[in-house]
Formats: C-alpha cells, sequence, structure tokens
C-alpha cells in the first residue's frame, strides 16, 4: 500500500501495524480530540428523514448562521465540500494571473490544485525559525500580476502570522487566498484572521474548514469568504449540490455549539504546552511553537524509521513530513490529543529511543 501523502490514513497505518483500525492512535491528523459533540449527533439524527429530497442547492440557511457567526452578509459566504474543494476553485482562480507565490514549506494539496489547471508558481522558502513574509516582496520585481496563495496559522509549522504582516500584501497582489483552516483553534481575542476586511478588498479569497476543529472530517465540510460576483462564478464552475444535507445540519448546529467553543479554546493551550514541553525533553527532538492544533517537531534521526517503529510496536501513528520536500526524513509533525493520550505517545517514542 502507498505512502500517504495527508494524515488520518488509518487503512495504511493499520496494515503497517497489523492490526484494527480502530486500534490505531491517530497523531497524523490535526483533528479536536473532544469531539464530535452531541450535538453533531443530534444533528445528523435529525435530518435522517430528509435524505430522501435534494439538499437547497443554495445554502440559505448554512449561509445565513455562517453569516452571523462572522458578522457578515450571507452572499459573501460559499460552503463547500470541505476546504479541498473550494481550493480547487481557489486554483481555478490562480491560473488566470501570471503567476502564485507559495511561502514553503506549504500544504501539498496548494500544488494538486494549482497543477490542475496548469497555474504558474514561484516557490519562496521560509525560514522555520524566523519566518518573514516581508522577504517575498523583496524578491519579487513586480506583484500586480501575480496571486499570492497563503496558510495562516502555516501548516505544517503552526506559525501564527500577524495581521499586519498579510495586510500590504492585499495592495501589492492582483489576487491573495488566505487558507485559514486552523484559525478556530484560537480564542477570538488571538486569531489574526482577515474576514473582517474581505468587503473592502475584491482581490481577497479566505477560506475555512469545520471539520478540523468540529472533528468531522468524514463530512466534508468548508466554505469561501469572499465577494459575491467571485463566489457567484465558483458556482458556475461546480456541481449543484456539493454539500449534503447532513453535513448542513452537523455545520449549523457546530457554529452556535458556544460551549464547545469555549472549552476547546480552554483545552488547547496548556495540552500543546505539556506536549511540547514533554517532546523537547527527549534527546535528539526538537518541536517548534506555534499557534495551532499541531506540532511540527525536527528529529535528529529518520522519521520513518520512528514512524513504523511506532506503529508496528505502539499501533500509534504521527505524521511524517515527505509530502513536503524541504523537510523530508527529519522532521514529523504531531496533532494534539488528550493528556493520555499524549503521554503514550511521548512514552512510546522514549522507548524506541532507548532501544535504539
Amino acid at each position: 500500500m502507498r505512502q500517504p501523502k495527508h494524515g488520518g490514513n488509518l487503512a495504511w497505518a493499520a496494515a503497517v501495524a497489523g492490526c484494527p483500525r480502530d486500534a490505531i492512535l491517530d497523531f497524523s491528523a490535526s483533528i479536536n480530540p473532544l469531539g464530535p459533540t452531541d450535538s453533531t449527533a443530534s444533528a445528523i439524527k435529525s435530518q435522517l428523514g430528509n435524505i430522501r429530497h435534494y439538499p437547497d442547492p443554495d445554502y440559505s440557511e448554512l449561509k445565513q448562521v455562517l453569516g452571523r457567526f462572522h458578522n457578515l452578509p450571507p452572499e459573501f459566504i460559499l460552503p463547500g465540500n470541505g476546504s479541498a474543494e473550494l481550493l480547487t476553485w481557489a486554483g481555478r482562480e490562480l491560473a488566470e494571473v501570471a503567476a502564485t507565490v507559495l511561502v514553503t514549506p506549504t500544504f501539498g494539496d496548494y500544488y494538486r490544485a494549482l497543477r490542475a489547471f496548469n497555474a504558474e508558481v514561484l516557490e519562496f522558502p521560509m525560514s522555520l525559525i524566523i519566518p518573514d513574509l516581508s522577504l517575498i516582496l523583496d524578491k519579487l520585481n513586480t506583484t500586480k500580476d501575480k496571486g499570492l496563495l497563503l496558510n495562516n496559522p502555516h501548516n505544517p509549522t503552526g506559525k501564527l502570522f500577524l495581521r499586519g504582516e498579510i495586510l500590504p500584501y492585499l495592495k501589492e497582489f492582483a489576487l491573495v487566498v488566505v487558507d485559514e483552516a486552523f484559525m478556530d483553534f484560537l480564542h477570538p481575542l488571538e486569531q489574526q484572521s482577515l474576514i473582517d476586511v474581505v468587503s473592502e478588498y475584491p482581490n481577497l479569497v479566505i477560506l475555512r474548514s469545520l471539520t478540523k476543529f468540529y472533528s468531522v472530517p468524514g463530512l466534508r465540510l468548508g466554505y469561501a469568504i469572499a465577494h459575491p460576483e467571485r463566489l457567484q462564478r465558483w458556482q458556475t464552475w461546480r456541481d449543484p449540490w456539493a454539500v449534503n444535507s447532513l453535513a448542513v445540519a452537523v455545520a449549523i448546529a457546530a457554529v452556535e455549539d458556544k460551549e464547545f467553543q469555549q472549552q476547546t479554546w480552554e483545552w488547547l493551550p496548556k495540552a500543546r504546552n505539556d506536549l511540547f514541553a514533554s517532546l523537547g525533553d527527549i534527546p535528539g527532538l526538537q518541536p517548534l511553537e506555534g499557534a495551532a492544533n499541531f506540532l511540527l517537531v525536527e528529529s535528529k534521526h529518520s522519521v520513518i524509521e520512528l514512524q513504523q517503529k511506532l506503529l508496528k510496536q505502539h499501533q500509534i501513528l504521527i505524521r511524517d513530513c515527505l509530502s513536503f520536500p524541504e523537510l523530508g526524513d527529519r522532521y514529523f509533525r504531531v496533532a494534539v490529543r488528550l493528556e493520555s493520550e499524549n503521554q503514550r505517545l511521548v512514552q512510546g517514542i522514549r522507548e524506541i529511543k532507548v532501544r535504539s
């Protein structure tokens, strides 16, 4: 079975470990371990009778709910079959400009979306220790005919860029797409989202995911925020019913679940800091500080070897970074999970290090 490019491939992990899929403790996919919530199950149950009908192709109720959530008119929102589907249409838009700038290392699916439409790509490496976006403009002769595709918080480092670092680019680039898939893991007072300036910039697109924070990746649900004219164009490019009725119901219930949101914001900082400290105490490992619900860890030894041993000896799956060419076999990424699970990961790595 082929080595997975994305996290969360439990079929591959179970085959390597020689165990059932549900025996794998998955640190490779950065999903909130506190969910799914009871409201998710209730929302699905409430809509089972409606699966005999087509969804509303305009997703009017969901747009209204998301609009209230972000204080935006609903026509600025387009729900999608995961942010991955919406990234495809962003790739089509970016193919219309002269070239698209990527700050590397970056999410591998960006290349998929851009290559699907033969978009020209310009890569600019970022320091993992002191990331500096201003270096991009210094290296470009002109940006007026180019696009920028950036994630914030950054994947795979977890680095959070300040609003002030990104805002100048909105006046420099023809099109700016900001992937904020992990932004909702930060408390609203700490978020650096550009959602509140979308109405001012017709060249700005923001992508959001609902599956990671609310623990429903199997449902595939995300949304784009941009000027209505752009979203209307995207709608003409895709299937008429991109989001199924059950996913719509879960999305509405999720964004209205204030208790779960608060619980996550209170849980994550300490859990991440504790995992950061525990991994940093292991000789040969150096985690990088980040603001998301995952940690990128540098290793002095082969990550593929560590990944295989963790699977076979402890049924634990970590995310290798082979899909990030700049990182290769000396970095891995782990989600922040519950305290007992994080301790199991740390103990498993320690035991492997002792035996090696």
